[in-house]
């Protein structure tokens, strides 16, 4: 598929796109599918002073990545560096209970408080939640974003196996960069966006990531995996770094890719319809399945490790987890931890926002039942909270890596 070229100048824009920091190794692509004449997207990337600003304008008993999200965008608003009036904020939702919903509402609510009540908060979800404030999105837009989604995907699991073990410190770095820089001028241009291309690229881009590893013998070192609500998972603002805490205290890091999130999401809520948009669910469910499928097969190729594609995933933690649990994350996050510890990486550190209704039951309840019934493996669960200590956090982590 040739795709047009996009427009990154934001006086082509109709608006500027506040989009919330939640991806830190996907935003780097998938922020091209938000760029078209309706939108210039802003990723948020200020951390200084932003949890203090948060919550001067939601209850501080609200979950803790919306702290984080309102802190931003009002530090955003205020900056001058916008124009205000061109200003739409974003909150892609799940559309079903906890932040799914609730997110969007508190949003307005904090905007209001800070003075930006005017500014216009757009939903992005595929569950019809406030269909009047959607935004617009397109089959390009669409087709970018699986481009996006699964280089990253991939891009991610190899620097975080590849990283641990290089000889010149920075190289595992520099070769992400490389495919990033390589892969926007892609996206930009729409030009190789095709499923062949994506085919060849997997394996270059594992070669590329194996040459660092293997340049030097090295002795494996422990792997922790990491899982828990999307914010905390894939954000490092969210879990609190902790991605360069396991590094620097000498263990490998696992996150599951972010496909696994986009299929469950389909699998659980959409493909349930019985109507034209559940059709098309099934459709593209079907494509994301193929491609996941090709990607852990590249990785496997070349030595690096993946959990099984979804379907034999989602199997495999039968009789473990309650496939009724749907809300958000639902099952997934302890169906991670089960084929982590399946497939030996016996140590999982779970972090969860502090009060987060499906951390609690779909994750923190379930953990002693998982061990049980697996007979192996350690979980240790931490939450993440303005008034929570990172003293305690790491010191369970610690506990986790050199002392279990």
């Amino acid at each position: 598929m040739k795709l047009p070229k996009i427009h990154l100048n934001k006086d082509y824009a109709d608006s500027i796109l506040f989009v919330p920091a939640m991806l830190d190794m996907h935003f780097p692509l998938l922020k091209y599918a938000f760029y078209s004449k309706d939108y210039y997207p802003v990723v948020m990337s200020d951390e200084d002073g932003i949890t203090d600003i948060g919550l001067k304008y939601i209850n501080h008993d609200m979950c803790y990545p919306l702290s984080q999200i309102v802190g931003q965008m009002v530090k955003a608003l205020d900056s001058g560096k916008y124009d205000v009036s061109k200003v739409k904020l974003l909150m892609p939702t799940a559309g079903d209970a906890c932040r799914g919903a609730n997110y969007t509402g508190a949003l307005r609510r904090s905007m209001e408080l800070a003075g930006y009540g005017d500014r216009p908060v757009l939903t992005l979800n595929v569950r019809d939640y406030e269909p009047e404030n959607m935004m617009k999105f397109n089959l390009p837009m669409v087709w970018r974003s699986m481009f996006g989604m699964y280089y990253c995907d991939i891009l991610m699991v190899l620097l975080y196996q590849t990283r641990p073990y290089e000889k010149v410190k920075g190289q595992a770095d520099r070769c992400w960069r490389k495919w990033i820089n390589r892969m926007s001028r892609d996206m930009i241009t729409g030009n190789n966006l095709s499923l062949l291309y994506m085919h060849r690229n997997f394996r270059l881009m594992c070669k590329d990531f194996a040459k660092i590893r293997d340049a030097v013998p090295h002795k494996k070192k422990q792997v922790i995996g990491l899982v828990g609500e999307l914010y905390v998972k894939y954000c490092s603002l969210g879990n609190w770094d902790v991605i360069d805490f396991i590094e620097k205290n000498g263990s490998e890091v696992h996150v599951n890719p972010l496909s696994y999130y986009a299929i469950y999401y389909m699998d659980s809520h959409m493909v349930r319809k019985h109507n034209l948009e559940a059709k098309g669910a099934r459709l593209l469910m079907k494509l994301l399945e193929i491609l996941q499928k090709d990607m852990i097969k590249a990785l496997e190729q070349y030595g690096f490790f993946s959990l099984p594609p979804y379907w034999q995933f989602k199997k495999e933690a039968h009789g473990y987890v309650n496939y009724n649990l749907r809300n958000g994350d639902g099952w997934l996050i302890g169906a991670e931890a089960v084929g982590y510890i399946k497939h030996g990486v016996e140590k999982v550190f779970a972090a969860q926002p502090f009060g987060c209704m499906v951390n609690h039951c779909a994750g923190r309840g379930l953990y002693p039942s998982l061990t049980r019934k697996l007979k192996k493996g350690y979980i240790v669960s931490t939450d993440v909270d303005a008034s929570a200590s990172k003293l305690n956090y790491y010191n369970r982590l610690l506990m986790l890596m050199h002392g279990l």
